[in-house]
């Protein structure tokens, strides 16, 4: 599957041409000409954001923050048409990965693009080999290795499709994550059809299954308020760990 870049560049042709260098090294990429574009555009299936510092409705420093608020750790490189220090500094302090200089080389950019690319994808692989040890939460005990779910010592009777929802959500804690994203997530790993009202069954299923546990998983509803714009928050305590 192609990595996904979003592009947030207000420069026309700059966008296009960059757009061009991307795809032809396979990347699939999506543009955004302002801030509230990349609001929209924006989810969990991103991989790496290109972000332009000076926009129409704002500054790129803004959504940089934003991302990192929210606990997003994807890969940031910023496009600056100003190689000032100060400049530079901020969107590092910010949690930048990296930053190119306007009018940019095209070979630098995609080397840069693929180096943030790679030790992010690194970084998601240690984070979900780490997941598959034993994890506690209230009076449940998930071990990923065994693949086993347990309660006061108690077995839970889970599915299979269960357990992979439940380490899903675990790989991802203190991610914000679309239901779309982990449908397809799940079905790319199992090979099965997962759809919107599998989901939600998986879900209620889960909450009933953990008992008083359950209550950690809750559903946000926003939009029309139907199950396809339904949230759902995996909280340990006060802390929200992992946003569906």
């Amino acid at each position: 599957m192609a990595h996904k870049i979003l592009m947030v560049e207000d420069d026309f042709a700059l966008a296009m041409g960059t757009e061009y260098a991307l795809t032809s090294e396979g990347y699939a990429v999506t543009t955004a000409g302002n801030l509230a574009q990349a609001r929209e555009k924006f989810d969990d299936s991103i991989d790496l954001v290109l972000l332009d510092v000076m926009l129409p409705d704002g500054t790129g420093f803004e959504f940089c923050k934003e991302l990192r608020e929210k606990n997003s750790d994807v890969p940031i490189i910023f496009l600056t048409a100003v190689a000032e220090e100060a400049n530079i500094v901020q969107g590092l302090e910010l949690g930048a990965d990296d930053y190119v200089t306007k009018p940019y080389r095209v070979k630098e950019l995609l080397a840069r693009v693929a180096v943030n690319i790679r030790r992010y994808t690194q970084a998601q692989q240690t984070s979900q080999e780490n997941s598959n040890r034993v994890v506690t939460f209230g009076n449940t005990i998930f071990d990923g290795e065994a693949f086993v779910l347990t309660q006061h010592g108690e077995k839970l009777d889970c599915t299979t499709s269960e357990l992979r929802l439940l380490r899903f959500l675990l790989q991802h804690r203190g991610q914000v994550i679309s239901r779309s994203a982990i449908m397809e997530q799940l079905y790319d790993i199992d090979g099965e059809f997962f759809e919107d009202n599998t989901l939600s069954v998986y879900i209620k299923r889960l909450r009933q299954k953990l008992g008083e546990d359950g209550a950690y998983i809750e559903t946000v509803r926003t939009g029309s308020g139907s199950d396809s714009d339904a949230q759902i928050t995996w909280a340990i305590g006060s802390e929200a760990i992992v946003k569906i």
